[in-house]
This record gives C-alpha cells, sequence and structure tokens, in this order.
C-alpha cells in the first residue's frame, strides 16, 4: 500500500502559483466566512449533555463539512500569500493510498501504529509526553523516567530552554546545540532502559527548518524510523520554513506528524467550528504536510486545555469523523489543567483518554499545567491515561458507556478548572535518581485510580 509524500513537488509549486491573498482577508474573508457556511449547512450543534456524541450521523456531517471547508479554503502560506488547494478528485486519490498502519520503532521495540475505528477494542497506541519544558538538569534523568514506563510505544521528550549555559533563540548556534544536546540525550536515555529501538518523536527543541534538518542522524540523532512533528499554524496556515522540514523529512525517509490545534474562542468560533477545522487538518497533514500520523491537541483559549466540556467533545466528534471515514492515524494529545501532585490532573487524564479511545484515536499523554509551568510533568499521569485506554479498549466500552463515566469525571474537576489546582515540579513527586514516582504520589495515583474504577472502569490491574 502506497504512503507518503502525496505528489510532494506539486504541492511545493501550489505554494507559490495558487491564488493570491493576504492573510487578513484569507482568515477573515475566506475561512471565517466558509466556516460558518458549513456549520449551518450541515447542522452542526454542540450538545453539553453529551460530551461523547453517540450519533453516527453527527460524525458523518462533521467529515463532510470539514472535506467542503478544505477544498473550498485550502492552506495559506504566510510567505508567499498563496493558497495551496486540491480538487475533491485529489482529495479521494490522497484518501485511498494512504496506508493506514506503519511499523515504527527498530527490532525488539518496534510497534505499529494504526488507524483505529470508533469503539475499537485494539488498544491504543500510546505516545508518553510530558510537553513541557524542563531544566537541562534534570532533562536525561525526566527521559529514563518516562522510558521506563510499560505502556509506553513512543515518547516526546521534554523540551530544553537552555544549552551550554545559554538560553536557546531559535535560528542561533545555541538553537543547533540545545537540539544536538536534546537528540543524543534522549538516545542515551532509551538506551540506559534497554529499550534502543524505541519509537521517538523528536526533537521538539529544534523550531527552525535549519535546527531540525542538523538532528537527521541515524547514529546518534533521529532515525529513519523514528518521527518528526511540523506544526500547522492556526488556522489553516503554513510557511516555507514548515514547508522545508516537510521536503527534509520525506526525503530523509523518516516519519512525519502533522502538529495541530485548532482554538477553541478563535477564529475557529465555539464547539462546532473547532470540531470542524481539526477534522480538516488531517486532510491538510495528508496532502500538503505529507503525514503519517495525525497529532491534535485542539485547545481552549482562555484555560490553553482540552479536558473542558466543551473541548472533550471536540476531541470525541473529530475523532469519530475521521475513524468513520479514512484510514488516516489520528493521535489525540491530552492538555490538563491541574498539575502533578493533584487528583483533578488523574481524573482530567482519565476523561481525555476515554473520549480520545472509544472514538477512534491514539493516544499522546499528557500536558499538565497548561502545557506552560516549567518541570510540571511527570510520567505517573501519563501511566494512568494509558491505563485506562487500554481499560477503556479492551472491556469493548460503548459510546454510551463512555458519556456515562466521563460526566461522572467532569463532576469532579469540572469547577475547579478556573482555579486548576498547578501543583508540584517533577522533582517533588518523583526520586529523579532512580527515575520513580514517591510513596506519596503513588498513594495519591493509586486512590484515583480506585475512585476511577468505581464509576465505570475496568482496569486489568
Amino acid at each position: 500500500m502506497a504512503t507518503p509524500p502525496y505528489r510532494m513537488w506539486d504541492v511545493v509549486e501550489r505554494a507559490s502559483t495558487g491564488p493570491f491573498c493576504e492573510q487578513q482577508e484569507f482568515l477573515t474573508k475566506i475561512l471565517v466566512p466558509k466556516l460558518k457556511e458549513v456549520i449551518e449547512k450541515y447542522g452542526i450543534k454542540y450538545d453539553s449533555h453529551s460530551p461523547i456524541p453517540t450519533q453516527d450521523s453527527l460524525a458523518d456531517r462533521v467529515w463532510e463539512a470539514a472535506v467542503e471547508l478544505f477544498r473550498d479554503v485550502g492552506i495559506y502560506n504566510q510567505d508567499t500569500h498563496r493558497r495551496i488547494t486540491f480538487s475533491d478528485k485529489e482529495i479521494l486519490e490522497a484518501l485511498s493510498c494512504t496506508a493506514g498502519e506503519y511499523n515504527v520503532g527498530i527490532g525488539k521495540d518496534s510497534k505499529i501504529l494504526q488507524h483505529r475505528g470508533v469503539e475499537d477494542r485494539t488498544p491504543p497506541f500510546v505516545i508518553f509526553s510530558p510537553d513541557i519544558i524542563f531544566d537541562e538538569e534534570d532533562f536525561l534523568t525526566a527521559c529514563i523516567a518516562y522510558l521506563k514506563e510499560p505502556l509506553l510505544d513512543g515518547f516526546c521528550a521534554p523540551i530544553l530552554e537552555e544549552s551550554m549555559g545559554m538560553r536557546i533563540q531559535s535560528g542561533t548556534p545555541i538553537e543547533l546545540a540545545g537540539s544536538l544536546e536534546h537528540a543524543m540525550s534522549l538516545r542515551e536515555a532509551a538506551r540506559l532502559v534497554g529499550r534502543p529501538g524505541v519509537f521517538l518523536v523528536a526533537v521538539g527543541t529544534s523550531q527552525s527548518d535549519a535546527s531540525q534538518i542538523s538532528v537527521s542522524d541515524p547514529e546518534w540523532g533521529v532515525r529513519t524510523t523514528d518521527s518528526r512533528l511540523i506544526g500547522s499554524i492556526t488556522e489553516l496556515m503554513t510557511n516555507n520554513s514548515m514547508m522545508n522540514k516537510v521536503v527534509h523529512c520525506q526525503q530523509y525517509g523518516c516519519y512525519v506528524a502533522n502538529l495541530t490545534g485548532a482554538l477553541y474562542g478563535g477564529y475557529a468560533g465555539g464547539a462546532e467550528g473547532t470540531a470542524v477545522l481539526e477534522t480538516a487538518y488531517h486532510l491538510n497533514g495528508l496532502m500538503v504536510y505529507q503525514s503519517h500520523y495525525q497529532m491534535n491537541f485542539p485547545y481552549h483559549l482562555k484555560y490553553f486545555s482540552n479536558t473542558t466540556r466543551e473541548l472533550l467533545w471536540v476531541v470525541s466528534v473529530y475523532s469519530q469523523a475521521v475513524a468513520r471515514h479514512s484510514k488516516l492515524v489520528n493521535v489525540s494529545n491530552g492538555f490538563a489543567n491541574a498539575g502533578p501532585g493533584t487528583e483533578m490532573l488523574f481524573f482530567e487524564a482519565a476523561a481525555h483518554s476515554i473520549a480520545s479511545t472509544v472514538s477512534g484515536a491514539n493516544l499522546w499523554e499528557i500536558a499538565p499545567a497548561r502545557n506552560k509551568n516549567k518541570n510540571r510533568a511527570t510520567p505517573l499521569e501519563a501511566r494512568l491515561a494509558a491505563e485506562v485506554g487500554h481499560a477503556v479498549a479492551r472491556s469493548g466500552m460503548t459510546r454510551e458507556e463512555a458519556n456515562e463515566v466521563v460526566n461522572k469525571l467532569l463532576g469532579k474537576y469540572e469547577d475547579k478548572i478556573a482555579d486548576a489546582p498547578l501543583g508540584k515540579e517533577f522533582k517533588e513527586c518523583y526520586d529523579a535518581r532512580k527515575g520513580i514516582p514517591t510513596e506519596d504520589y503513588v498513594a495519591l495515583y493509586e486512590s484515583a485510580k480506585e475512585e476511577i474504577a468505581k464509576i465505570g472502569i475496568d482496569f486489568p490491574y
């Protein structure tokens, strides 16, 4: 079965020859009006009582709206002021030719990353990731702690803010140093825990195209069996630096993920528009970014999270739409409000995992403390999300059952979202030298897991 890229150089050419417009015109006169049009045309409505929608027809209408939006709007290149657009026939061709599964990692550590269906009993592929900045001196020990987790199928390391005693700035020599340190330390951590071939998603410290290219090395850096994240710009925009990464990754031969986060409360508007946009980003990933899988983190403009009631609905709806109408590989990234060392974070991780898993997504777990508080992430909340995802799939949980459980979980934390506890830093929750959680944190995790089991999750252990 064919894999990306999809007519890569044709797409690159369209970035310079497509319809011309200025960025503000694209956003306010092309994207927003069309988004409102398809929401009304396809009758898409948010239901606050059902964070996990159960109607196939809703997912079908969201998919149809997303395809029409992507076809008519396209993707805007900020550097060339051109829109990259595709026809219905091209969209269908690309969807037909995608593989739907990939063998990632090496040797004994290799895994199958694949498309999942709605209410699929195949456990999700779980990528563990703190999604947050860590101090340079804690980077290696944090990576070791995460890589020791048995349910980890892939790993994306923390982000470095400093290297060689200097603050990293994109496009400078110190960014190259930080990216090198990140890549080498990540590979070292994987070897130390006995998982040298594990699937790695790297390098988050690298922002520029030059620094991403610099870490492509099978001996000490990013291998062809690993993956890169190439971000889209909110909403439905790209630039030449992103496209440079696309071309390099395809020519180097590694896996590519399109990193996207439709913004609830921004140009997307409410839950309906956010769901349609996040679905449309899958087509952008397939056709413009030439990606093998899609990494999704739709999030709330006010809270910078996606565990609110509205965003769980978005996560569930777009995941069902993609699962029902394509073979695309969807990975759902959790963004929580609370920080480590709090019961609330475990409840948020469980809710996001349930909404994603039962709706057909794989998991990327989890960014605590609204993804912006340094050193505040641990493997334990990711472990709980992974255990929940496996339990949901293996027990054959239905969307109706998932909706009931998630509503109960929301009842435990929803009123605390605005003032979510910041929690503790990694070193306060873990013995960093050994890479194991403290007794107090394990006790809190076990207590939260018991509460989650009581409301409907059948854990195998």
